[in-house]
């Protein structure tokens, strides 16, 4: 059973893999359909944009049927358990992708699955996402060797995304924020047991110092108590005079919704330097090649 749950269940390799069908697919020197017959489903404890809107396209272009799923679609929200709910839909499906707001769900329903099950975001990762931003610092500057990736703010789900990739791909990962935004110790000391090289700091200025990737998140993420957040983290806002700090071809990356004015300034996100967008619309092909190594035989 191959799950997609988090990007250290890999090795770099299986990643590169999937890294190169994804070029591939946007290219469009692959258009092969190999989830052609096949039933997707797309479970959704919190609502998306992006997850729902390049899942359900991917999905289609791959030949294959989405069926969409919210929490009130299933009876999750009436109190079937989540291995019952994996058991049942094993029975339909061909695979299924989860937006939870519990890790645990995500591991739950794939111990109790015999399909693929694949994260598409929790509150400890984010794979996907950071799968699409590795392609597009690879589209950008050519690859990953080399990168200085500066994250700037909450240590959050994304964040321990970047922390996985960083010690798969061996590129610098610079965290700043206030240490009790940090991300969890345990991941910190699994990534530098793999001799992973990242810095934590309090010092924005510092992490963006020849950068080649700045990189941000939202403040506060649905569910989450806004608290001293806007407080605690304005110093780690990015502002143009911060990109001056990183490598003159530096790029900014933002996952997106972005709140102009708190994590970054309008100048920066709608900036030459913004890669944003593209970032978004390689969730569609990222997620693809996920989607064809993990669901298809043939990769």
């Amino acid at each position: 059973m191959r799950h997609f749950i988090d990007l250290k269940d890999f090795d770099s390799d299986r990643l590169e893999a999937m890294l190169a069908s994804a070029a591939e697919m946007k290219s469009g020197k692959d258009v092969s359909q190999p989830l052609a017959g096949k039933y997707i489903g797309m479970i959704f404890e919190k609502p998306s944009t992006r997850t729902r809107v390049s899942f359900e396209v991917g999905i289609s272009q791959l030949g294959g049927t989405p069926v969409v799923l919210s929490a009130s679609d299933l009876q999750l929200g009436r109190g079937e358990s989540v291995a019952d709910t994996g058991r049942v839909l094993s029975r339909y499906l061909d695979g299924v992708m989860i937006r939870a707001l519990q890790h645990e769900t995500v591991t739950e329903l794939a111990e109790n699955a015999d399909i693929p099950v694949i994260n598409g975001l929790t509150n400890l990762s984010h794979p996907c996402q950071i799968m699409a931003d590795l392609q597009t610092i690879i589209e950008c500057h050519g690859s990953l060797k080399g990168a200085k990736v500066c994250w700037l703010g909450d240590g959050n789900n994304v964040a321990n995304s970047w922390i996985e990739a960083a010690a798969l791909f061996g590129f610098e990962l610079r965290l700043a924020g206030p240490e009790a935004y940090r991300p969890p110790a345990a991941l910190l000391a699994w990534a530098r047991a793999r001799g992973a090289e990242i810095i934590l700091t309090e010092d924005p200025v510092a992490a963006a110092h020849d950068a080649s990737v700045i990189a941000t998140d939202v403040w506060v993420s649905m569910g989450d108590d806004a608290g001293s957040r806007e407080r605690d983290l304005l110093p780690f806002q990015v502002t143009t005079a911060l990109m001056d700090k990183a490598q003159p071809d530096a790029i900014f990356m933002h996952c997106l919704p972005a709140v102009r004015g708190q994590e970054v300034t309008a100048e920066v996100i709608d900036g030459p330097q913004s890669v944003v967008f593209d970032e978004a619309e390689n969730r569609l092909h990222a997620q693809k090649a996920i989607m064809a190594h993990i669901l298809s035989e043939n990769f």
